[in-house]
């Protein structure tokens, strides 16, 4: 008897997912286990097997459409079986077995058409659990050009990273929702790769009619700007440059990145890459040909009282997707989650001392950070409360340990996790910790990287400070601010001498966490910190 074959949940927050490939075709046979799809979710890409044997009758949608989670994916039976019942049940499942290129097909009224089910359409993915709309840094591949699948289509900004975002399948790069720089929101047209000569008009205009966000036809005449559209040099610049690049300016993202920082015009840069393309090489080896202003010509007159000359200057940049999302996470985290916070100062000297000795046989360079997260996970074990999450109408208290690190770079902040910390060594922690942080700095983080934390620590000891509060990172219901160790004069045995301590502060969310709750965490934490050695045990 056929079965249906409904889209599986296969991660907690997947609500739909996206064909990856097809590993078997209408008519093929089944084997209980066979690889049956390759499924990309809002955290990865998995493969779905089959629970059952029989030929595969039906397939709710092609390589790159999309489809809800229970909606019908496929349908598996006996060769020749009617499965006309099993259609007529799934919601809006009519359609032949195997679809027909949509372009193709007649539609009364470009409204009509669901371009998210066309295998020619791209459409912005969400590349991370709190993405809601990217920024094309830069294309890979241009109208006109073959794609092959795995190839780079274009780098895609997008609130935590840039990340490539790779070809599913073969054709041509017919057209692009937006150019370089500009936003698409999530799920809207970013871009259609077919067959040479297909008629893209309905698909761009059931992309507008849909309510996209605005999109760009990148054809070859859109490519040729012409000179009247370039930014008009402003005279009170005394820089004597050529224009070498009019119009569209071809460059690669890195290139683009670094002329930023460094304040260059790329018009007046000149590319040695692939048709003019100008590299990185280029921006560093560049430098602007500059000529004296005819005040500096002349001879200044005295003047018998000194003055000084100034000019208002400022930029101003557009906020980056990461910094976007920075903003409204914490605030909603602030003016949500009613904040205190607990401050207490741990007697470090032990720890100084035993981070020496376990440093002489240590095969990586033990940190006093690493010791921080060791004590706070094993901490935590004891004090579930406080690893814990607010989810409105329930409390989730968190079993595992999963710790996030805060990371600053360039562009604001990444929280990477160091999961099941309290099962892995000081040297794991130490290796994971700094992996982590090279990979926030180079911006290769995946979602996967920074998702399901259940706790936070914020380190700012390393710049100097000694004491600050942090805003919980949602959902954890805690974070904890670790400021520097400072030699101070503390009393012992009655008596005044140099002691190194280091001040902690819990934020902690009083719908979750009392005071007395947070409390009992940080003296745990302290008796951990003054005795290093019964974090071994």
């Amino acid at each position: 008897m056929a079965e249906a074959i409904l889209m599986p949940r296969l991660s907690d927050t997947m609500t739909e997912g996206v064909i990856a490939a097809w590993h078997k075709q209408v008519g093929d046979k089944v084997s209980k286990g066979d690889l049956l799809a390759e499924i990309e979710t809002d955290k990865a890409t998995l493969e779905l097997e089959s629970y059952q044997a029989g030929t595969l009758l039906h397939i709710g949608t092609g390589k790159g459409g999309k489809l809800q989670v229970n909606d019908l994916l496929a349908i598996i039976g006996t060769a020749g079986e009617d499965i006309s019942a099993l259609l007529a049940k799934s919601t809006g499942e009519t359609e032949a077995v195997v679809a027909t290129p949509v372009a193709a097909a007649p539609a009364p009224t470009a409204a009509a058409i669901d371009i998210s089910a066309m295998d020619e359409v791209v459409l912005m993915p969400r590349l991370s659990d709190t993405m809601t709309e990217g920024v094309v840094a830069g294309w890979q591949k241009q109208v006109g050009d073959k794609v092959k699948k795995g190839e780079v289509l274009a780098d895609i900004e997008t609130d935590k990273a840039t990340m490539e975002l790779e070809s599913y399948k073969d054709g041509i790069l017919l057209y692009q929702g937006a150019k370089a720089g500009e936003k698409i929101l999530v799920n809207d047209l970013l871009c259609i790769i077919g067959d040479a000569g297909l008629d893209i008009t309905s698909i761009v205009a059931s992309a507008k009619s849909a309510g996209s966000a605005p999109v760009v036809a990148a054809t070859a005449a859109a490519a040729k700007a012409s000179p009247a559209a370039a930014p008009v040099v402003a005279a009170a610049v005394a820089i004597e440059s050529t224009v070498v690049n009019e119009g569209r300016i071809f460059a690669s993202p890195l290139a683009k990145k670094v002329a930023s920082e460094k304040g260059i015009d790329l018009r007046f840069v000149k590319g040695t890459g692939d048709n003019g393309r100008i590299t990185k090489t280029d921006i560093d080896g560049y430098t602007p040909a500059t000529a004296a202003t005819p005040a500096a010509a002349t001879a200044a007159p005295s003047v018998s009282i000194a003055s000084v000359a100034g000019q208002i200057s400022f930029d101003e940049v557009p906020v980056s997707q990461m910094r976007k999302v920075i903003a409204r996470r914490l605030s909603e985290s602030l003016f949500t989650a009613p904040h205190f916070y607990l401050t207490m100062s741990i007697d470090m000297d032990a720890a100084v001392a035993a981070r020496t000795k376990i440093n002489e046989v240590a095969k990586v360079k033990i940190s006093f950070n690493d010791m921080v997260l060791k004590a706070v996970a094993l901490s935590l074990k004891q004090h579930p409360k406080v690893n814990s999450s607010w989810l409105g109408d329930t409390i989730r208290y968190n079993h595992h340990v999963n710790i996030g690190v805060a990371v600053a770079v360039e562009e604001g902040l990444l929280v990477p996790v160091v999961r099941f910390a309290d099962a892995k060594s000081l040297s794991q922690i130490n290796v994971e910790v700094k992996e982590f942080a090279q990979k926030a700095k180079d911006k290769k983080l995946q979602p996967s990287d920074w998702e399901g934390s259940t706790f936070t620590i914020s380190n700012l000891g390393m710049y100097g400070i000694e004491e600050f509060t942090a805003i919980i990172n949602p959902p954890d219901a805690c974070i904890l601010a670790v400021g520097g160790i400072a030699q101070v004069p503390v009393v012992k045995n009655g008596q005044v001498v140099p002691g190194n301590v280091m001040k902690l502060t819990l934020s902690c969310d009083h719908r979750v966490v009392d005071g007395a709750t947070g409390a009992a965490f940080l003296q745990t934490l302290k008796s951990l910190l003054e005795e290093p050695l019964r974090m071994l045990v």
